[in-house]
């Protein structure tokens, strides 16, 4: 992206953040991104249809009045009633709020794909009519048009809004948001090129958009994968729906927002790629109801933890030859829960496992937990790989990463493509080149190395330490060295013993 796009997206950032801040008066972060958002959409649709409007009334054949001629182009119907030059000619008025519902109404009447999925609650009563109409005047900007589509303008908005609110919101607000580079890491992994890309818990739809971008930076197609997701949030369903739409990303998140546990949207779903986020360690998951589900195969998860839950809900999903890699907290790996240690003895047995990496901490908005990456896959001899069946990929990358500010630390690219290469090097991907065990980073264990460890996974015990550089200095002189510093604390030692016997003398404490 060239310095002038990158300066006017800042630009489009920043005014919109500043808008948020008068809003902010009498509404927290989590209320206004919703606010933000939802007129997001609806100038991003509105633009693109704007465009296209114009563009038919100049064609000689063409009904710019007729909803399936945008159709034909993948562009949304707008209602005259909904475009954003009516909209924008009544922002100063009073009932403002309610206009842009109407609005919102009108579009989801007209494009079935958007049922249920846009707010509609700009009228109530505690939103601040006068500072709406501001933030609708600020939207003079063009977001959907051919050009802003082509930057994916509307899209890095997003990211930056979504990555604001993560923070201001802290551990409830980034339920939603996987840090960016922490979902690179995953898709770098795996590489979904081709097939059904799958997420049980998709949040705001990150994965999604960051495999889009893997495809796209690598020549693929977008059309050669299909997207599936759920999500149990009905807020965060509706804001995935409409990240996914003003990136033009064809996708199948059920009819509604449903509890993947409790209410599987794609029952009879193998995907060839999964890539999740589940949330951490959660209590109350209703695991007491399932005791009997098929998908236990490996063991009944306990019902005060979902981790392993996610796990063998994750594993059920699995094409013959699918490929899983999501975060998990780093507990996971080595819990002595009964329940817990049997299914992970299970999972290895099976040789279900295939890679295991602990990432460095604070990479994440919502939690100090550390976390990890389970890569798990039904077929390690896969076409075009290694035959690495009874083997386990550990990687310990916890030094990998840089502080961004004071509480958060991000992977660079050379971080993620360095664990990309070795898992790839791993599999025996001819272009990654050949893969070797390097000391307190990685190791190809055999299950019969990870049977010996009680079935821990904690990549820690089997990279090692890293070799220490050896300086030059000769043994006797070292200890020369060495015992001359020790005798000078000892000395420091009894001198300060000396003054606390005498200053406690002083006070009437003798010993």
């Amino acid at each position: 992206m060239g310095v002038s796009n990158r300066s006017a997206e800042l630009s489009i950032e920043n005014t919109l953040w500043q808008a948020a801040d008068k809003l902010r008066n009498n509404m927290d972060a989590a209320e206004y991104k919703h606010v933000v958002l939802g007129l997001l959409f609806l100038k991003y649709i509105s633009d693109a249809f704007e465009e296209e409007y114009e563009r038919l009334s100049q064609e000689e054949w063409a009904d710019p009045e007729d909803p399936d001629e945008y159709l034909a182009n993948n562009i949304f119907w707008v209602p005259k009633e909904a475009r954003w030059s009516e909209i924008r000619k009544h922002a100063k008025k009073p009932e403002i709020g309610q206009i842009i519902d109407n609005a919102m109404i009108a579009i989801e009447r007209e494009n079935k794909s958007l049922k249920g999925v846009l707010p509609k609650n700009y009228a109530r009563p505690e939103l601040d009519k006068t500072r709406l109409g501001e933030l609708v005047d600020l939207f003079s900007f063009k977001v959907g048009d051919k050009d802003g589509q082509d930057k994916d303008l509307l899209g890095r908005v997003y990211e930056y809004f979504l990555n604001k609110f993560a923070a201001a919101e802290g551990r409830n607000g980034g339920q939603f948001y996987t840090p960016r580079t922490v979902v690179r890491l995953l898709v770098e992994m795996i590489q979904p090129f081709k097939g059904r890309i799958y997420d049980p818990c998709c949040g705001s739809g990150g994965m999604f958009v960051q495999s889009q971008e893997f495809i796209k930076a690598h020549q693929g197609k977008i059309g050669d994968v299909s997207i599936y997701g759920q999500e149990s949030n009905p807020t965060t369903w509706r804001l995935c729906k409409m990240n996914l739409a003003i990136r033009g990303i064809d996708n199948n998140l059920g009819e509604h927002p449903a509890d993947t546990f409790h209410n599987d949207l794609h029952k009879t779903l193998k995907a060839d790629y999964i890539l999740a986020n589940p949330p951490f360690n959660v209590s109350d998951w209703g695991g007491e109801r399932l005791t009997e589900d098929v998908r236990w195969k490996y063991g009944i998860p306990p019902a005060g933890n979902a981790n392993y839950a996610w796990i063998q809900h994750i594993v059920s999903k699995l094409a013959p030859s699918g490929t899983a890699a999501f975060i998990l907290a780093n507990g996971s790996m080595s819990t002595s829960q009964t329940n817990e240690a049997e299914i992970r003895k299970n999972l290895i047995e099976a040789d279900l496992v295939e890679a295991i990496v602990t990432l460095p901490g604070q990479l994440f908005y919502s939690t100090q937990i550390p976390v990890c990456v389970w890569v798990m896959t039904k077929n390690k001899a896969a076409r075009g790989q290694r035959n690495r069946k009874g083997e386990i990929l550990f990687i310990d990358a916890r030094k990998l990463g840089h502080m961004v500010d004071r509480t958060r630390r991000e992977l660079s690219d050379e971080d993620i493509q360095k664990v990309a290469r070795t898992f790839h090097a791993w599999r025996g991907i001819a272009e990654a080149g050949e893969y070797q065990d390097i000391k307190g980073f990685c190791k190809s264990a055999t299950i019969e190395d990870v049977r010996e460890h009680e079935y821990i996974l904690t990549p820690g015990r089997y990279v090692g330490i890293e070799d220490v550089q050896e300086n030059d200095e000769a043994f006797e002189e070292k200890m020369a060295r060495l015992t001359a510093e020790l005798a000078e604390q000892f000395a420091k030692s009894r001198q300060l013993e000396e003054e606390i016997r005498k200053n406690l003398g002083r006070i009437g404490y003798e010993f």
